[in-house]
């Protein structure tokens, strides 16, 4: 379910400072201004974010009812399928796609890891396929063999490797670069695995930069809630642009509920449903 190209990732420069002053009692000896309410704004994003080991684990169950329809995010390290999204394969904890290059990411630096893998032997077709649906040199035996190499710890530790560095640790950076809490981080998240970060239209940073149109960051001077909405509003936009996301539940009933209560720290109980499958997290 993502789009091609997500392995070029670069997330944006940093944003200037925030356009507000916060008040600043007569005694206090810490700098006045825009730099100091950029700094705490960021502090309090950082204090707050989703790469706190609860949070975190709060952020794959909701992903993974989205995209496994359970909370059980620990048992997809296995799953491989074609969804018939014209992306080849998608497997493992994030989707990980045959077509998109990221799987062929995830494998080598596996097989980086540990070499002679039950999977490396596929190295040279993953090449071959990227950026095409096709299942050539991978077919009859790489699913069976995926769910192989889902047994080993090493496997599942690469698959946790690559899922930070291409797409949790760029989202939580640039949340809390734009101030941003954790639900402004988990809504950055969502949209740059299911989306990429590439340069299409519908990739994170361009769905970032058609929120700006309309809002401003909490590290602009802007409200937290305000500028969340603007986000989600350029989100829905992009999924509607291809049929395999035109389904917008994932926002509407998850994301746009929690952001309509006010939990801006992602603080349980969470209760929200996706493609009409009802979830709770105690």
């Amino acid at each position: 379910m993502f789009t091609p190209h997500r392995k070029t990732l670069t997330i944006g420069a940093l944003l200037g400072a925030a356009l507000l002053a916060a008040p600043v009692a007569a005694h206090a000896t810490a700098p006045a201004g825009p730099a100091a309410t950029s700094a705490a704004v960021k502090a309090a994003a950082a204090a707050t974010g989703l790469d706190d080991p609860a949070k975190k684990d709060i952020a794959m169950q909701i992903v993974s009812s989205a995209e496994n329809s359970s909370l059980d995010w620990k048992a997809q390290y296995k799953y491989i399928e074609d969804i018939g999204d014209g992306r080849g394969y998608t497997a493992g904890i994030i989707g990980f796609c045959s077509g998109t290059g990221d799987m062929l990411d995830l494998v080598e630096y596996y097989t980086q890891v540990k070499p002679g893998n039950v999977l490396a032997k596929y190295l040279p077709a993953l090449r071959k396929v990227d950026g095409t649906d096709s299942h050539t040199g991978l077919d009859p035996n790489f699913t069976k063999d995926w769910a192989k190499a889902a047994q080993d710890a090493d496997f599942k530790k690469a698959q946790d490797h690559e899922r930070d560095r291409v797409y949790f640790n760029p989202a939580v950076q640039q949340g809390k670069t734009d101030g941003v809490g954790t639900l402004g981080q988990f809504t950055y998240y969502d949209a740059i695995v299911m989306h990429g970060d590439g340069t299409d239209s519908t990739s994170f940073r361009n769905i970032r930069k058609r929120a700006l149109t309309k809002a401003k960051p909490p590290a602009q001077g802007g409200n937290e809630t305000t500028w969340l909405n603007a986000f989600l509003d350029a989100r829905v936009w992009a999924m509607k642009q291809e049929e395999a996301h035109s389904d917008t539940s994932r926002v509407d009933t998850a994301q746009r509920v929690f952001l309509k209560k006010g939990n801006l720290n992602l603080n349980t109980p969470l209760d929200w449903k996706v493609y009409g499958d009802s979830f709770h997290i105690g």
